[in-house]
Order: structure tokens, then sequence, then C-alpha cells
């Protein structure tokens, strides 16, 4: 007997049609994984069971929990949610209320669901300390706060968790403990799990049966072993074909002499006093870090959160100030934001998250260009011959340019993003997370793109990620940093084969497992 059921559900907003006809169910105790390209419609399921949609969502078929019709009164609605389905949707640790403690939001969680629960219980269930529960969200690391939204989701022990990408923008570490955690709490309290995941590993780890979204539609559902081993539609064959990207992709650049010298350079923020009778001493984001980047080669920074990385990065590309040390690109000294304007084409950076980049009123073409702004000295006919020239470089057509970032996926994004990064046509670039958050095909495009520019352009680049594989493929050079010190460096296949420091032999052991089924196509 299903516990849900989707028969042949469709939903459309403002006119476009969203997921069209899909049809699936999850047993009692069973892990379905749904998968698919970014924009597939895999989190639209999700919400749409769990009744979140926007306003205005026209939704048609059936959705069944326990062969009984979803509850359509507010106050059933919630007490599904809470007590029956437990939700982890995609960013849940930004969802916690920054008003509330997380033991006032576990009990809020109780009392939708209309049950009882020890608060400390739900915390130790997920590997807290029962004291989390008088803490507020901002006084949690993101590995924290994702397992206390895992509490919340859990606490009523629900029959079904909902978990929409559990694992995004966290470190190895806490990618791990919380992969670990849905596999404990649904083996021991025999919970149901639909799991929405751009991660092959995790799928294969957690779930019993694969159904692939493709344009809102399924293309193809089975169980786990048929679908790693012997996958049938094409479109499934290419996104196991993705997620398997190894080293064969490599381009390589000759390298020259020191481009980037990083000399002891520490960085200190100030806390705001709790009163003038209790000064809070500062914080140390880097301490004492040393470091350099030759021409051409690219070097990644790895790192559990709250490593120093991103502040690293923000020095290095002059957008932050060292509190000590100093920094020296190609023969001038810089202390960060002092960083000369005729310089700062030399130096690129692109963020994490290439949506949030770019202006919704402006056209991608109208992003790219804005970084021109330090080369008035060169004519408009250079300028858009040369915008031009990187569109095409990252594999778009100049088509593209007029058009907004909502026409765009989030893999065409990152493209555009690298694209605005490389329109100086800089010696240097930095990635912070350059495939965080992509799905599978798209990740796996961004990293061979990224090698075919570094080889054609001749760039240096530093590039921070919690994704081994990927450092594999892009590194020459691999820096450990913790607690704001480099505490181990080397080539990739030294480093993740013979780690020297305990967290870096951490980091290595916190890699899931290879997956173990040889697709055969």
């Amino acid at each position: 007997m299903a516990l849900l059921k989707l028969d042949n559900v469709s939903v459309s907003i403002g006119g476009a049609t969203l997921l069209d006809g899909v049809s699936f169910a999850i047993g009692k105790g069973q892990r379905l994984g749904l998968i698919g390209e970014a924009g597939a419609g895999k989190s639209i399921v999700a919400l749409a069971i769990l009744d979140l949609l926007p306003r205005g969502a026209i939704v048609t078929g059936s959705i069944s929990f326990d062969d009984a019709p979803m509850p359509v009164d507010e106050a059933g609605k919630a007490k599904l949610r809470g007590k029956r389905i437990g939700a982890m949707l995609r960013g849940a640790a930004g969802s916690l209320s920054p008003l509330m403690t997380i033991g006032e939001q576990i009990n809020e969680t109780l009392a939708l669901a209309g049950t009882t629960g020890d608060v400390g219980d739900a915390l130790r269930g997920v590997g807290l300390d029962a004291a989390v529960a008088r803490r507020y969200p901002c006084d949690l690391s993101a590995g924290e706060r994702q397992r206390a939204a895992l509490a919340i989701a859990v606490a009523a022990k629900p029959d079904l968790l909902v978990a929409d990408d559990p694992t995004a923008g966290l470190d190895l570490i806490d990618q791990r403990r919380i992969v670990d955690l849905i596999e404990r709490l649904c083996s021991e309290g025999k919970m149901s799990l639909l799991l929405v995941s751009h991660d092959l590993k995790t799928l294969a780890m957690l779930c019993t049966k694969i159904v692939v979204l493709r344009g809102g539609k399924v293309v193809e559902a089975g169980e786990k072993p048929d679908m790693f081993g012997h996958p049938k539609h094409e479109f499934t064959r290419g996104i196991f074909s993705a997620g398997r990207h190894r080293a064969r992709t490599l381009m390589r650049t000759p390298i020259g002499g020191t481009l980037l010298d990083v000399r002891d350079i520490s960085r200190r923020y100030r806390q705001p006093d709790r009163s003038i009778f209790e000064p809070q001493p500062p914080i140390t984001a880097l301490d004492g870090v040393s470091f350099s980047v030759r021409a051409g080669e690219s070097v990644s920074m790895i790192g559990p959160t709250g490593a120093g990385k991103s502040t690293l990065a923000r020095i290095i590309t002059g957008l932050e100030r060292v509190s000590a040390g100093e920094l020296e690109f190609d023969q001038q000294l810089y202390h960060g934001s002092d960083l000369p304007r005729r310089m700062r084409h030399d130096i690129s950076l692109v963020v994490a998250d290439p949506v949030g980049t770019f202006n919704p009123r402006l056209t991608v073409g109208e992003s790219i260009a804005e970084p021109l702004q330090l080369e008035l000295q060169s004519s408009m006919d250079e300028l858009g011959t040369r915008i031009v020239e990187v569109v095409t470089s990252v594999g778009l057509h100049p088509d593209a340019l007029a058009r907004p970032p909502r026409d765009f996926t989030a893999g065409e994004l990152q493209r555009l993003a690298i694209a605005r990064a490389l329109i100086t046509r800089p010696r240097l670039v930095v990635l912070d997370q350059p495939v965080a958050g992509l799905d599978i095909a798209a990740r796996g495009e961004i990293l061979v793109l990224l090698n075919r520019l570094r080889a054609d352009f001749g760039l240096s680049f530093l590039v921070i990620s919690h994704d081994l594989e990927m450092v594999r493929m892009v590194a020459d050079r691999v820096l450990v940093l913790d607690k704001g010190k480099i505490i181990e460096t080397g080539a990739p296949a030294q480093l993740f084969e013979k780690p020297q420091q305990p967290l870096t032999q951490q980091l290595v052991a916190a890699q899931l497992p290879e997956i173990g089924i040889v697709p055969v196509f």
C-alpha cells in the first residue's frame, strides 16, 4: 500500500506548465529520490505535496496520503505537515526564525502536530547538545543550523520526510553528517523519504527508487540498481554520465613565475560589546596566512565552513582590507581594498551564487559590460567586440546579451558570471564555489569550461570549493584552511591519498563512497 501517491499531477503558474502529468508512489518505509536538470520541476513536486505552492498556482490530478486525499482546511494541512510529513526544503537553515530559539521552534512544530515530545531528545537525535535549545540560529554554524532544521522536521516522528537538497552549501564534514543522520532516522524510525538531490552519491546512499524528471515530466523511474546500472532513457544516461566526469577532461597550461604573493596576512573583526563592562574580543577570520599563486597555476582552497576561505578571496580581489600583513600582485604591493584602480582589471571574482549577482532590471549584456568602467580608454567598438568574445568563449550565443537574467538557468547564469569575470581580460580569477547548487550536467560542463578557458587564455585560478572531485579536476595545488590558518598543502593526488593533518583526514573521510554501480550504456 502506498503511503504517498501522485496521480497525473500537473502544476501551472501564470500560464507556464511546471509539472506535466507526474505520477509516482512511495510505500511505507520506502525511500525515493528525484533527480533531473535545473528547472525540471523537482522542487515543485515537493511544494505541491506540502501544499506550499505560490498563490495562483493551478494544480490538477490527485495527491493522496495513506489512501486519503490531502486535507483542504488549513488546520488539517498544518497538522499533516507537522505530524505525518516532515519537511526540509531547499535552504532549510535559512527558514529558521531569527527571533525564536531552536527549542521554541521545535515546540511550535510539536504544537501544530498536536503531539508532545522532548526538545532535548529531538536535538540529541541529530547530534546536537540539548543546550542548543536555548540558542538562536545566528549562534550556530551552517552545519548546526541544518541539523537543527532536520530536528524540527522530524520532531513529531513523521511517517514521511520530504528533503530538498538537504546538503546544499555545506562543507564535506557537515554533508556527511546530514546524510548519515537521514539514513539513521529512516532506518530506526522506518520513515519514508522523498529526496531531491543533484548528487548521485547521496541518492545512491539514501534511496531505493529513483525518478528522473525532465521539463516537468517523468522520463524514467525504477529501482536503484536498474536505474544506475541499466538506464534506458537517453536523458537518464546523460545525467549519470555527467556525474562521472573525471580528469580526462583536464587541459593544462604552462606554469610561470609568481603572480600573487600573500605574506602573513591576518583579518580580525570587532564584535559589538554587550555593555561597557563586558567588552567582546575580536573574531579572527585569518591568522598569519602565507602562500603564492604562479602564472598559469590553479590553486584550490578547501576547509570547513568558517575557515576563512571567502574572507581571503575578498581580500585578494580588493573588496576587504587586511588587519596585518601584505599582498603583492605582479610586483605591486597592496593590503586588500587599496588595490590600485589600474590593476583591478587584472583580478576578477566569481562569487558562489550566480543568480543573485545579476541585476534583474538589466540585461545580462549590461551586467557583463559593467566591469568595463575600469577601461574607459578603450573604444566602444573594441569593448563591444570583447563582450561578444567572452560570451562566445563560455559557450553561449551573442543573442543572449539582450535578454534578462530570469530567462536563464542557473548553469547558464554561472557561465555568464564567468564571462563577466573575463571581460577585463584578467590574469587571476578567484572562483568561490563555482559549481555549488548546479545540477549534475551543468556542473560537469562548468568544470570542462574552466579548464578550457584556463588553457585558452593562460589564466591563473584560485578556486574555493567543498567538492573534492572538482578540486581533483581543476587544481594543481591544494591549500587546506582551518580556523584562519593554512594547515596543509600539496598536490591533489598526494593530499587526498595520504592526508597528514587530522582535519584533512576528516575531509577526505567525509566524502561519500563511490556509487559502486557501473552503468551499462
